[in-house]
C-alpha cells in the first residue's frame, strides 16, 4: 500500500475534521443558541424584547428596568472579592517542598505577565450569564524578535464567545473535559485580515450559532478553525541493569543497535520492560476549504483549552448548561410588558375632551387647536340650527374619558415583582444597611445570597484545577534549560528569581539539580477565597486585635512585626520586607532561597565591629601576659638579688 503524502494527510484531516464538527455542532445547537441568547438578554440594551415578544409590541413602548444585570453584577463582584487560586502539593504529602513552592511562584509570574485575570474574569462572566466560559494556555518566546532566544513562557489568553466558538468531542463527559480528544476553537477574522495571514480568498468555517435579530449591522468576518487531535499510542520502556546494579530506562523508540551494542559493551543487561501509554496533541488551524497550518505538537499532554461553566448536567445524551439569567427571563419579559402597557396607558389624555358637532365650530378650529399652547380665556363654538332652521344654543355632545388602569395590572406587577427576587435572590435586602437590625441578621442574609452564588464559584475552581494540571504539563516540557532565571511571584506577591536546574551538593555529597521541573509531579489544589489584598487587610486587623490580647512581650512583638509586614500603602515595600526579615531571624516564617543565601553570605563574611573588639581583646591580652612577665622579671631580679647578699 502506497505510503499518503503531505497532502493527502492534511486533505484527510479536514475531511475528518468538518465531519466531526458537523456532528458536534448539531447536538448542540439548540442548548448553545440559548446560552447566546442569556448572555444578549442581560448585556444588550433592547434585546429583552427580541422574538415574537417584540413584534406583538411594534410602534408601541418598549421598556426595559434590567433587574437581571444587576444580578449578575452582583455575583461577578463577588468573584472579584474571592479570587481562586491554584497550589502545587507534593503527591507524598511533604509539608514543604521547595520545587512545588517554585511551581507556585512561577505560575503566578505567567499570570501575571499575560494579564490572566482578562481571561479569567471574561470566562467567570460569560458561564454565569450564558451558562460556559472558556480561555486557552499557550507557549510564546519570550523574545520574538531574537532568532537565537528559544526560551519560551506560557502565556494564558481569553476566549470570547465560548457558547459559540468552542466545542470538544461528543464523548467527553467530564466537565473540566480532561477525557476529550478532539476540540474545535472559532476565530473570527476581517476579509483583508484573513488574506494578509494566509494569502488567498477567505474560505469561513460554517458556524451556523449566532444571533443577529436585533442588531442593525454586524461586521463582515470569516471564521478560522483551531483544531486539536489527541494522538494517544502504546510504546515499550525496556529496564536495562548494570554492574553497579542501577537500572537504567530506555524508550524503544530511542534505542538503535549502536545504543544497544553500548550497554552490553559497558556490561548492561536487560531486566525488564514496561509497556506505557504515549499521549501528545497535535493542533491545526483550518479554513472552509482546506488545513491553513499543521502546527505540530504542542506542549504536555492536555488540550491546552479550559472551559467553565455556571450549571451543568446531561440530559438524553446531551451536554446542557445554563447560567444565572435563563430562568428569571420570562418574569423579567413579564414585568417589561406591564411597565410598557403601564407607560401607554399613562401617555394617552387625562384631560376630559369636549365631543362637538363639525358646524359647531366652523370657522373656529384654529383656536380649539391652539389652546394648549396659547390658553385661551374662553372658546367660542357656533349654534346648532333647529329643524325649522332657527338656532338654538347647544353644548358639547359628549366627554371623552380618562383611561383607567386595570385591577389585574397592578396585582400582576406586584406578583412579578416577587417572582424576580425568588429566582434572582433577594439582593436588596443584601446591599441595603438597614437601621436596628443586628450584624448576625445581615450575616444570614449575606449568607443566603452567597449560597446562590458558591455553585458558580465551585465550578469555576474546577476549571482553575484543570488550568493548573494543563500548566503544570507544558512547564515539564518548556522550563528545563539549565541555569536559567525566571521571573516568580510569592503568595504575598514579591518578586524573586528561580533558577531552572541549579546544581546543589546533596545530603549525600552528590550534585542534584534544584527546581528541575521535568520531574515535577504534584497534585493540583485550589482554594477560593478572599483576594491578596483583601486577606492582608484582614490579617492585619485581626493581627492588632490579638496584640491587645497578650501580655507577653515577645509575642506582642512577633504580632507586631507580621502586622507591619501584612500592611499595605504607598511607600511600604522596604517597611514590609524589613520586618519580614525580623520574623525570619526569630523563626517564625520559613525563608526563601534568595533568603538562606544571604544569612549565609552574612554569616560568612567578618563584622567589623567584632573585629574591631577582637582586635582590642587580643591587644589587652597581649598588654597583661606582658605585664606578667615583666612581674616575674622582677621577681627574679629581687630573688637574685637577696641571694647575693647572703653569700657577701
Amino acid at each position: 500500500m502506497a505510503r499518503e503524502s503531505t497532502e493527502q494527510r492534511l486533505t484527510r484531516i479536514h475531511a475528518e475534521a468538518m465531519r466531526e464538527f458537523d456532528a458536534i455542532q448539531s447536538a448542540v445547537r439548540d442548548e448553545r443558541l440559548q446560552c447566546l441568547q442569556d448572555r444578549r438578554f442581560y448585556s444588550l440594551a433592547g434585546a429583552q424584547w427580541e422574538g415574537p415578544l417584540g413584534a406583538q409590541f411594534e410602534a408601541k413602548p418598549k421598556m426595559e428596568v434590567n433587574k437581571v444585570a444587576l444580578a449578575v453584577q452582583r455575583i461577578f463582584s463577588e468573584y472579584r472579592a474571592n479570587r481562586v487560586t491554584v497550589d502545587f502539593v507534593s503527591k507524598e504529602g511533604a509539608e514543604y517542598d521547595s520545587l512545588a513552592d517554585a511551581c507556585d511562584d512561577l505560575y503566578r509570574a505567567d499570570e501575571q505577565d499575560s494579564s490572566a485575570e482578562e481571561a479569567y474574569d471574561n470566562a467567570f462572566e460569560e458561564s454565569v450569564g450564558g451558562g460556559i466560559g472558556a480561555w486557552r494556555l499557550r507557549a510564546v518566546y519570550e523574545n520574538e524578535e531574537d532568532d537565537e532566544d528559544e526560551k519560551q513562557r506560557i502565556k494564558i489568553e481569553p476566549i470570547f464567545d465560548a457558547d459559540s466558538s468552542v466545542f470538544f468531542d461528543l464523548q467527553a463527559k467530564r466537565q473540566d473535559k480532561g477525557d476529550a480528544k478532539r476540540c474545535f476553537v472559532l476565530t473570527s477574522m476581517t476579509h483583508d485580515a484573513y488574506i494578509e495571514a494566509w494569502g488567498d480568498d477567505p474560505s469561513s468555517w460554517p458556524k451556523e450559532i449566532h444571533q443577529h435579530e436585533f442588531d442593525w449591522s454586524t461586521p463582515d468576518v470569516v471564521y478560522v478553525a483551531e483544531y486539536y487531535r489527541v494522538e494517544e499510542r502504546s510504546e515499550t520502556v525496556r529496564i536495562y541493569q548494570g554492574l553497579d546494579g542501577e537500572e537504567e530506562r530506555y524508550r524503544e523508540s530511542e534505542l538503535d543497535d549502536e545504543t544497544i551494542a553500548q550497554l552490553e559493551a559497558i556490561g548492561s543487561r536487560q531486566v525488564g520492560d514496561k509497556r506505557i501509554k504515549v499521549r501528545k496533541v497535535r493542533k491545526y488551524i483550518l479554513s472552509g476549504s482546506k488545513v491553513l497550518e499543521d502546527c505540530g505538537y504542542v506542549a504536555g499532554r492536555h488540550i491546552p483549552i479550559i472551559v467553565t461553566y455556571g450549571k451543568r448536567w446531561f440530559v438524553d445524551n446531551i451536554e446542557r448548561c445554563m447560567g444565572h439569567v435563563r430562568l428569571a427571563k420570562d418574569a423579567q419579559r413579564l414585568a417589561n410588558m406591564q411597565r410598557s402597557k403601564l407607560a401607554e396607558i399613562s401617555a394617552l389624555s387625562s384631560v376630559e375632551k369636549p365631543i362637538l358637532l363639525p358646524e359647531q365650530i366652523a370657522g373656529h378650529q384654529m383656536m380649539w387647536a391652539e389652546d394648549n399652547v396659547k390658553q385661551y380665556p374662553y372658546l367660542l363654538i357656533n349654534p346648532l340650527t333647529g329643524p325649522d332652521g332657527s338656532q338654538q344654543p347647544g353644548g358639547p355632545v359628549a366627554y371623552t374619558k380618562s383611561p383607567q388602569i386595570p385591577p389585574a395590572m397592578a396585582a400582576l406587577l406586584q406578583i412579578v415583582e416577587q417572582d424576580i427576587k425568588d429566582v434572582l435572590g433577594n439582593q436588596e435586602q443584601g446591599d441595603k444597611i438597614v437601621a436596628n437590625v443586628s450584624g448576625k441578621a445581615v450575616e444570614m442574609v449575606q449568607q443566603r445570597l452567597d449560597m446562590q452564588t458558591y455553585i458558580y464559584m465551585s465550578n469555576f475552581a474546577k476549571a482553575i484545577r484543570r488550568c493548573g494540571e494543563v500548566w503544570l504539563g507544558m512547564a515539564r516540557e518548556l522550563y528545563v534549560e539549565p541555569g536559567r532565571k525566571m521571573k516568580g511571584i510569592g503568595a504575598h506577591g514579591q518578586t524573586s528569581t528561580v533558577e531552572l536546574m541549579r546544581p546543589i551538593v546533596g545530603e549525600d555529597g552528590e550534585i542534584e539539580y534544584e527546581n528541575d521541573l521535568s520531574e515535577a509531579q504534584y497534585d493540583v489544589a485550589v482554594e477560593v477565597g478572599p483576594s491578596s489584598s483583601s486577606k492582608r487587610a484582614a490579617t492585619v486587623r485581626a493581627l492588632t486585635q490579638m496584640m491587645a490580647l497578650s501580655q507577653d512581650p515577645e509575642t506582642q512583638k512577633i504580632l507586631q512585626a507580621a502586622a507591619l509586614m501584612n500592611m499595605e500603602g504607598q511607600g511600604l515595600t522596604d517597611i514590609n520586607e524589613h520586618f519580614r526579615k525580623q520574623l525570619v531571624m526569630l523563626g517564625v516564617l520559613k525563608p526563601t532561597d534568595e533568603e538562606v543565601q544571604a544569612m549565609q553570605q552574612a554569616q560568612a563574611q567578618p563584622d567589623p565591629n567584632a573585629e574591631l573588639m577582637r582586635a582590642a581583646a587580643t591587644e589587652a591580652l597581649a598588654k597583661a601576659e606582658k605585664a606578667q612577665s615583666d612581674a616575674r622579671l622582677s621577681d627574679a631580679r629581687a630573688a637574685q638579688t637577696l641571694s647575693e647578699i647572703g653569700i657577701k
